[in-house]
């Protein structure tokens, strides 16, 4: 089985290196996107990704020294540039060379402006959020630009890996971009929830982080299966047998 992660919007500005790398596989359109990017101004950032004029300069820097020719000295790998809620549960710096190779092969990151990323992929700092309405020569908005690329890749590695199932562990923003009509997998969804007085509840700090934790146990144990998926216990999080089925695996928090 393989899983589908969201990247994050905080960054760490200092990650740790991995020994080996890959490098990002659509580098043709990530051109194209940063080449519209580059064209925007400050005000048009603020306005295009609703950031501050601090966030939109910084971006504007990033957009407009943004290269291509990805290597150690100017990038880093996406596992560790990550540092969101889901990769704080993650822990990828607890990662085996073991774990971070199996990863490489059965952790897919979605990305607005890299399509798709693999844990050792280097990348540059970035935002630009799949949801983001930008117009190009496809359409719209980034789900237009995409298309089916990412469906493709996805299959490519779900072939290559020989999985059945794919695990999504992100969010609806980034899961709108799969076209699972053309996805060649049985599509597992995972709930997280806490229950607190007799009450349950979906807070998201605690469902983005579940969802690394998921991944991280998922990458650690070697799963193949959802019955082992079952078997998470972390965090305090227990199998609901009641409120899931052969679509949805749901975990509380008590």
């Amino acid at each position: 089985m393989i899983a589908i992660l969201s990247p994050s919007k905080t960054l760490d500005s200092n990650p740790k290196s991995a020994h080996t790398f890959t490098i990002p596989g659509f580098t043709t359109e990530i051109k194209t996107l940063v080449n519209i990017l580059k064209k925007k101004n400050i005000d048009e950032l603020m306005q295009l990704m609703n950031l501050s004029r601090k966030l939109a300069g910084l971006n504007d820097q990033r957009y407009k020294s943004f290269d291509l020719d990805f290597n150690t000295e100017n990038s880093s790998s996406t596992i560790f540039t990550f540092k969101g809620e889901l990769y704080l549960g993650l822990k990828a710096d607890k990662f085996s060379e073991q774990d971070l190779d199996y990863a490489q092969k059965h952790l897919m990151i979605l990305s607005g402006l890299y399509g798709v990323l693999r844990p050792l992929d280097l990348m540059h700092e970035y935002r630009l959020e799949m949801g983001t309405k930008l117009k190009n020569n496809k359409g719209k908005n980034l789900y237009t630009f995409w298309g089916d690329k990412i469906t493709r890749v996805l299959n490519q590695n779900l072939e290559e890996t020989n999985s059945e199932f794919l695990i999504n562990l992100a969010s609806n923003e980034y899961f709108r971009s799969i076209n699972t009509k053309m996805l060649k997998a049985k599509i597992l969804q995972m709930h997280f929830l806490d229950e607190k007085d007799g009450k349950r509840r979906f807070i998201s700090f605690n469902a983005k982080k579940a969802r690394g934790l998921m991944a991280a146990f998922m990458i650690k144990n070697r799963c193949t299966s959802p019955e082992q998926l079952k078997e998470f216990n972390e965090e305090g999080y227990f199998y609901d047998m009641v409120n899931s089925d052969d679509k949805t695996l749901t975990f509380i928090k008590y």
